[in-house]
């Protein structure tokens, strides 16, 4: 989990300073707002999943914290054949070295994950969207809740479905992080460092699921697909 407030408020200070030494004809350039061209996430919508959202009954005894240094807002909460919150995102490095994720790139790297790929390396968090999952702990074990390593995962953020896999876990009292490849796709910025979002982050966390094999992007998707579908009929 990344401590990105002192960071992200530095970045934005930057970003004022060079706007205003622009010229009156330039802009700064938009941030991406959209998955990169081609990326196909399924056929349920956005708005349809957070139709079946609203309102919680909460699993977790008592809330999660965002970021260390924020108070514990965030509730797991469940539904038919799901779990679910909403936070921010926080972006994970961990797991295999890449040329955007490692020690240099990432204050916080580690060169493992949770869990694994099929023939037993870390997860590559550059390549494939993935989720962290706190920690068990008095306040949520997510195994009981029927969430497990390479479970489905749909994250949604303006507007965009993207699937994902449970790749890692994290701090046993902070949620909210996903993986460099899952912030990429949604047009998130995906440094590790500075990037993330600050909100309007939600993860829908199938129950009893599970991709083949866990690297496999293409199978997390048709799965998810599948297993959105029968979440709207079932909520």
């Amino acid at each position: 989990m990344r401590r990105r407030t002192l960071a992200l408020a530095t970045a934005s200070g930057a970003a004022l300073l060079a706007a205003a030494a622009l010229p009156a004809t330039a802009q700064p350039a938009a941030p991406r707002a959209t998955p990169a061209a081609g990326l196909q996430e399924g056929s349920v919508s956005a708005a349809d999943l957070l139709a079946k959202l609203k309102g919680c009954s909460q699993l977790s005894n008592g809330k999660y914290r965002t970021d260390e240094e924020t108070s514990a807002t965030v509730p797991v909460c469940g539904k038919n054949g799901a779990v679910f919150w909403k936070a921010d995102m926080d972006v994970d490095c961990d797991g295999q070295t890449t040329s955007k994720c490692n020690a240099d790139t990432d204050p916080w790297y580690q060169d493992d994950t949770a869990f694994r790929q099929s023939n037993g390396k870390p997860l590559n968090a550059e390549k494939l969207p993935y989720v962290v999952v706190p920690s068990s702990s008095g306040i949520w074990n997510y195994a009981s809740a029927g969430i497990k390593g390479g479970g489905v995962v749909a994250v949604i953020y303006n507007n965009q479905v993207e699937y994902a896999v449970v790749g890692d876990t994290g701090p046993d009292k902070i949620i909210g992080e996903a993986s460099y490849a899952a912030a990429k796709g949604l047009g998130i910025n995906p440094d590790p460092e500075n990037g993330g979002a600050d909100s309007g982050v939600t993860y829908v966390l199938f129950k009893n699921s599970k991709a083949s094999p866990i690297e496999s992007h293409a199978d997390a998707v048709s799965r998810g697909d599948a297993l959105a579908k029968k979440f709207l009929q079932d909520n």
